[in-house]
């Protein structure tokens, strides 16, 4: 088998203390496995901003003149890690055999895309980075996270159990990746329906090098939701059984009652009563919000609007255009993607 052409995407937001370093390191492995004839030395490093507002893309631009393997790709604005990751993806796989995906936090271990590109080699389309155990989370966040994977998949979603996005995927798969159409990605329960051949590399997960986590516990809550609304109609079917089952209740109670006063011994209740309205009253909201959720959903989907819109992309014009149309000049970042002259 030739070298293929491998791009690793590094998704970025606000990742200004981190970034530099993971630029360096990423290159240094790219470069290595070159040298080792694993890749070929058309592959590239493909950082993509997703509108980020500290200096993260004057960083990128600025490194991509001095290293060939380091390219850029500027959102128009934020849209969401998962987007962000998509549009890399998407820019890449044109240009690519092989398209590994990682965070820009350097806490998914680097050295092992080397196993990821030699299972590619053996002919896999996905190889999934695993982490072997989650000592470096909190017990919280282990806990909820463990508890997430376990719900997901009793609900009847295929997620890989300890998988984030640090994975490899091949062109081919990439092309499936790209018919997938819903605006409400979720692209670790998508990524194991495309269902080519696939195997796991398992790996020690790091502490962050620098910054702070852009998953924080609201965030992380969010994402969680979005799976479980995006893949499962579970929670609705679940409603409807909280609701026979109170339905049925309320009937035994009904005929309770209904004995108490022919027998004369009504029993008269004003906190039963208020207590059994308030309950009532508040699954019928929770159930209301619920069937709202995915008519929300429903909605967004029919909108057709586009996931991302690129402002600056670095990967698709060759080094010698950078130069001569983009410049060399450090205090010039904030590039015209409308300066640029139309290639082929």
């Amino acid at each position: 088998m030739n070298e293929p052409v491998l791009t690793i995407v590094v998704p970025c937001y606000n990742e200004e203390e981190v970034i530099k370093e993971t630029i360096s390191q990423l290159h240094k492995l790219t470069i290595e496995l070159i040298s080792e004839r694993l890749i070929s030395n058309a592959s590239k490093i493909l950082y993509v901003d997703d509108g980020s507002k500290d200096q993260t893309w004057k960083i990128i631009y600025k490194e991509s003149l001095t290293k060939e393997t380091t390219k850029g790709l500027r959102l128009s604005k934020n849209v969401g890690h998962q987007n962000a990751l998509l549009a890399g993806l998407l820019a890449a796989k044109d240009a690519s055999d092989c398209v590994v995906s990682i965070d820009a936090d350097l806490q998914d271990d680097i050295a092992v895309i080397r196993n990821l590109i030699e299972k590619f080699r053996t002919g896999y389309d996905v190889v999934y980075g695993v982490r072997k155990k989650r000592e470096t989370d909190t017990v919280f966040k282990r806990c909820t996270a463990q508890g997430f994977y376990k719900l997901m998949r009793k609900m009847g979603v295929n997620l890989v159990f300890n998988h984030a996005d640090f994975r490899l995927m091949s062109k081919r798969a990439i092309q499936e990746l790209e018919r997938f159409e819903e605006v409400n990605l979720f692209l670790r329960g998508i990524v194991p329906l495309i269902g080519f051949h696939s195997t796991f590399v398992y790996y020690d997960r790091k502490e962050r090098l620098a910054g702070e986590t852009k998953y924080p516990l609201k965030k992380m809550l969010a994402f969680a939701f979005d799976g479980i609304t995006s893949f499962s109609i579970t929670p609705i079917r679940f409603v409807l059984l909280i609701g026979s089952l109170f339905f049925f209740v309320s009937g035994l109670f009904g005929i309770y009652f209904l004995s108490l006063k022919f027998l004369g011994t009504t029993e008269l209740g004003w906190t039963s009563l208020i207590t059994s309205i308030w309950l009532i009253g508040g699954l019928q909201l929770m159930a209301i919000g619920l069937i709202g959720e995915y008519i929300g959903k429903t909605y967004l989907e029919s909108k057709h609007r586009p996931k991302f819109i690129v402002d600056i992309d670095m990967f698709n014009l060759s080094h010698t255009l950078e130069k001569d149309f983009i410049g060399k000049n450090d205090d010039y970042y904030d590039l015209d993607i409308r300066k640029l002259p139309e290639t082929n």
